[in-house]
């Protein structure tokens, strides 16, 4: 493990940074451009971004297995932000149905690789002494490139067109695939990235069925993909009720929306890496769980653009808290198994396939009734995310209950990548 300091620290907050747009594409600025530079419906635009999120659930699972059994985790992020970049560059040349469909779902399948191979390189640098510390640094870092990148592409989109978010992103996953290969190869403790208890007893990765064992983790995987479930389509929903009235604006409507929310999950995240391990997991899990509900019953009670900006603050308490606590529940719950990024991709799949769905569905209620009627129901959904999580999860710092996935000495391989 290596002793936290700038050089060591730089790396990750700068490929984080860059990173911050490439995962997931374009994101909700996808959503304006196809409605509002290419006139595409709500439910069109919906069934793309439904299978963009498929294809990364059903790529989850084994991108978290690979990144436990791999060396060359460097290479595994750069080949996977290329992949984004060649997706939103067909998106923006060739903006038909099939091409964007097929593009978008490749980015979906490299989109899968990020958040285990991040996680697995900042566990095997620095360790569980300080892994709160670090993945909170990592999520402000991915925070605050999301609102300068939203602050470059909104006025790109304003001043140009809205396409220009796309090439945006194709220069950041580009940028992405050189800052990677900045973090020192030989400082990653493969086998601690796959969540041996600081170098001792741990596993070489098996399969999904031991991980069914674990009670809390089944029932936190339910509780953050309802979470999910209701929080996807908020975004991309708003984006497209403000797309219809102030259509020259939407791109700078969406920045302003996505830079509220991203300024407040700068500190948000960085308390969670503070706090985390005096205060505990779940009461600052549940905080993040409540906000959810409420902000999609204040999107029903204005239509007022400014207002409904200003209610992305709690976006961005929101998820500034799950963001960085994902990881730190799935690591104390794994803990010593050598399963870590399996688990956090049998995790992410499940929470992937609600926010998939969310899109999907969304959109058709906002087809068959409107955007009011969607945001009250996906507020509904967030209820009963927030408690399942209350009732079923347990407090996970310090947590002794380990999933049993077997016994062995994990190996440490010798870095190469």
């Amino acid at each position: 493990m290596t002793k936290p300091g700038p050089a060591v620290n730089a790396p990750l907050d700068w490929l984080n940074f860059l990173l911050a747009d490439v995962t997931g594409g374009a994101g909700p600025f996808l959503a304006i451009y196809l409605m509002a530079g290419q006139q595409w419906s709500a439910g069109r635009i919906g069934i793309v971004l439904t299978v963009a999120g498929i294809a990364t659930v059903l790529a989850r699972g084994p991108a978290g297995a690979f990144v436990d059994a791999t060396v060359r985790k460097r290479t595994l992020i750069a080949a996977s932000s290329l992949v984004v970049g060649i997706a939103v560059t067909i998106t923006a040349l060739v903006p038909s149905f099939w091409p964007v469909m097929i593009a978008q779902a490749a980015a979906g399948l490299a989109d899968a690789v990020f958040p285990p191979a991040v996680a697995a390189i900042s566990l095997g640098i620095f360790g569980r002494a300080v892994f709160s510390g670090r993945i909170g640094r990592n999520e402000a870092f991915n925070h605050l490139g999301n609102a300068v990148t939203a602050i470059v592409a909104g006025i790109a989109g304003y001043l140009i067109a809205p396409v220009a978010v796309l090439w945006v992103v194709a220069v950041l996953a580009l940028a992405s695939a050189v800052a990677v290969y900045t973090i020192d190869g030989n400082s990653i403790d493969h086998g601690l990235a796959r969540g041996a208890d600081d170098g001792n007893a741990g596993d070489e990765p098996k399969g999904f069925g031991p991980l069914l064992k674990s009670r809390p983790l089944l029932l936190f995987t339910a509780a953050i993909t309802l979470f999910h479930f209701a929080n996807a389509a908020m975004l991309p929903l708003l984006g497209e009720k403000l797309s219809q009235g102030h259509q020259e604006a939407s791109s700078l409507f969406m920045a302003a929306c996505i830079i509220t929310a991203q300024v407040v999950m700068v500190p948000m995240a960085l308390l969670v890496g503070h706090k985390a391990d005096t205060w505990g997991r779940k009461p600052l899990f549940l905080a993040g769980f409540a906000v959810l509900p409420v902000r999609g019953l204040l999107y029903l009670v204005t239509q007022n653009p400014y207002l409904l900006v200003s209610i992305q603050v709690l976006d961005g308490i929101g998820a500034g808290i799950f963001g960085a606590l994902f990881f730190l529940v799935v690591a104390d719950l794994t803990r010593g198994t050598g399963h870590y990024n399996l688990a956090l991709g049998a995790a992410g799949a499940c929470w992937g396939l609600g926010a998939a769905f969310s899109n999907g569905v969304a959109g058709l209620v906002v087809d068959a009734a409107g955007y009011s009627a969607a945001f009250l129901f996906l507020a509904g959904c967030a209820i009963v995310a927030f408690l399942t999580f209350w009732v079923g999860v347990p407090e996970t710092l310090n947590w002794r209950g380990r999933v049993p996935l077997g016994s062995g000495v994990i190996s440490s391989p010798a870095a190469v990548d």
